[in-house]
């Protein structure tokens, strides 16, 4: 297919990007048009190189043509038709249901993939069901229906089954009223306020939650049209709060928070900000939106996605097999088609049209907290970086690195190695679900050890102040692990360790109270971002004789860090489980450790006026 070809930026149009609907329009152009030598004969199937999922071949297959056909969809309608693909993905679509594509049976994988031709048909309507015969359209009907009745995981899955049942009752098919409201129905019991659910019960907070719970009833309703109406206001209102949250949930360059699984669906992130203006359901100006989708968009492209072959691959900036979960085929990545649903709306909408207009990262240093999910976001202006301070989103404690580390960021990823370390804090055991206390307060158990964590932020500085009880051991707290092309170089002091990229990212660990010693850990190969990696991180004795205080600072950064004078900046003080923390500028911040809920402890981060 050869290199990716974009139109010239247009600099007034959209300044901080330069891209523009024809950018989107020739990026799905190249994907699709990439995929082309990977189609079975009979084009039901895209059959791509790579490692395989739990599901098999004949799913893998299925999902390289339904994930690609969700694009092709939103192509499709974006310039009011399109032969050549209305072609192959009919021809595909035929073939496939009468035969070469495995039924949809209760919990399949399949059931992933046929709510995106679900969808698909829907938004390419007029272009390419309408245009089959009776006995084509039969064989569509006849796959589908093994939505009807069926049974699916209790998580986003339930929003398959709607979407799919919802397409059958919009041609008049057989379905059951039932199944599609038992599933809307269902997503009430994990909304837990503030524009947010978790993925299912428990606290389940990360991605899916913009590009699945509230992507598919805002596809849901644009399918049901005038039945939708006893919801679509909740929704509507739902995805506009969501919003104010999720919009700094990205950095200035566009780089989603690498957390939470299906990673390599990448600009599937930006579907619900383009819901959002499909809805009239969000608080961003039409610049202000394409402003952040382009970014996105650009920030992947910008570092070589998709490949030199034009293939979206497992991973994020490039292969990275850890970043994938079992049930991830080689096809899995292009769930990015989610992040073009921009396409539905016309050329003259004010998204397309309008000058992109700055986030509010682009302005101010932004300090957010999330309650909902338990999120405290810290980003600063100067270098374009978010972190994210998890005190919330657990997964169901199953120990996976991109849950249960205690911090993220959009240009860091967590360490895949024996031992974790990043972002962590080990002492014994695998940790717990998270007891929340207040905003960027939490604890858990690991083991026999207790663990108490309260985040004091303070411009690009956190200040970790952390209460340990357990069996005596030795306590490790590392920071943000950095990686790259070439080896960090690492620096330590008698009670700090830095580890900074040539493109100095600089990640840092500060003793303040407490701590022994430092050290930097070198990795190879076990991180997203890049074969090298190095995580400084902090070391203590603990004599196991009761709970212990620890204090740190936590320094991700674009630019420089001086470790020593930064230490010799801040004042702690530390009286029995209270810390109180003064910075350079005077602001202070303190927080009680060691209450339980409700004992009027757990004080939220405060850096209030300087004292």
């Amino acid at each position: 297919m050869g290199q990716l070809r974009l139109p010239a930026p247009d600099r007034v149009l959209s300044s901080r990007t330069g891209y523009t609907r024809e950018t989107w329009l020739a990026v799905a152009d190249h994907l699709l048009e990439s995929l082309v030598p990977w189609f079975t004969a009979s084009a039901a199937q895209v059959r791509l190189p790579g490692r395989g999922s739990w599901s098999g071949a004949d799913c893998d297959g299925l999902e390289g043509f339904a994930r690609s056909f969700l694009l092709a969809a939103f192509r499709i309608a974006a310039t009011g038709g399109d032969e050549k693909l209305v072609e192959r993905y009919a021809r595909g679509l035929v073939a496939g249901a009468a035969g070469e594509w495995p039924r949809l049976t209760p919990c399949s994988q399949q059931m992933v993939e046929a709510a995106a031709i679900a969808v698909g048909l829907h938004e390419s309507r007029e272009w390419l069901w309408d245009k089959l015969d009776g006995r084509e359209q039969q064989h569509v009907v006849d796959w589908l229906s093994g939505f009807v009745g069926s049974r699916t995981w209790d998580n986003n899955w339930r929003l398959f089954q709607v979407v799919g049942e919802q397409f059958l009752a919009s041609i008049g098919a057989p379905y059951a009223q039932d199944d599609i409201d038992a599933g809307l129905d269902r997503i009430e019991d994990w909304y837990v306020g503030d524009g947010w659910y978790s993925d299912g019960p428990g606290q389940n907070f990360d991605h899916y939650i913009g590009w699945a719970i509230h992507l598919y009833p805002g596809l849901w309703t644009r399918m049901a049209g005038p039945a939708a109406d006893g919801r679509l206001e909740v929704y509507k209102e739902r995805l506009h709060r969501f919003l104010e949250d999720a919009v700094h949930l990205a950095g200035a360059d566009g780089a989603p928070i690498h957390f939470g699984r299906s990673l390599c669906y990448r600009t599937a992130t930006a579907a619900p900000y383009w819901m959002g203006a499909l809805l009239d359901a969000t608080p961003l100006t039409p610049g202000q939106t394409r402003r952040l989708c382009s970014g996105t968009l650009r920030h992947f492209v910008d570092r070589g996605v998709p490949d030199d072959r034009g293939l979206l691959t497992l991973g994020w900036h490039h292969h990275f097999l850890p970043t994938t979960q079992p049930y991830s085929g080689p096809a899995s990545p292009y769930w990015a088609s989610k992040g073009f649903l921009g396409l539905l709306l016309p050329a003259d909408h004010e998204v397309w049209t309008a000058r992109e207009a700055a986030l509010p990262l682009d302005e101010h240093d932004q300090i957010r907290a999330m309650p909902a999910p338990g999120f405290l976001v810290q980003a600063t202006k100067h270098d374009g970086l978010v972190r994210l301070l998890n005190h919330g989103s657990d997964h169901g404690a199953e120990g996976d690195p991109h849950y249960n580390r205690l911090a993220y960021s959009s240009r860091t990823g967590p360490e895949f190695a024996d031992e974790q370390l990043d972002n962590h804090i080990s002492l014994a055991g695998e940790r717990s679900r998270i007891e929340r206390i207040a905003d960027g307060h939490s604890r858990w158990q690991a083991g026999e050890s207790r663990l108490e964590v309260a985040s004091l932020v303070h411009g690009r500085i956190e200040v970790r102040c952390v209460l340990v009880d357990g069996p005596a051991g030795v306590v490790r707290h590392g920071g943000y692990a950095v990686a790259g092309e070439h080896r960090p170089e690492a620096k330590t002091g008698e009670v700090w360790a830095q580890a900074m990229r040539i493109d100095r990212l600089t990640s840092a660990m500060i003793g303040l109270y407490g701590y022994d010693a430092a050290d930097v850990r070198r990795g190879l190969d076990t991180n997203a971002f890049g074969p090298h990696s190095a995580t400084p991180y902090l070391v203590a004795e603990h004599d196991g004789k009761g709970p212990r205080v620890l204090v740190s600072a936590v320094v991700l950064s674009g630019d420089t860090v001086w470790p020593r004078q930064l230490a010799e900046s801040i004042e702690v003080t530390v009286d029995g489980f209270h810390v109180t923390v003064r910075f350079a500028d005077g602001a202070r911040a303190g927080v009680q450790l060691g209450e339980e809920v409700g004992d009027g402890g757990g004080t939220a981060p405060d850096t209030g006026a300087p004292a």
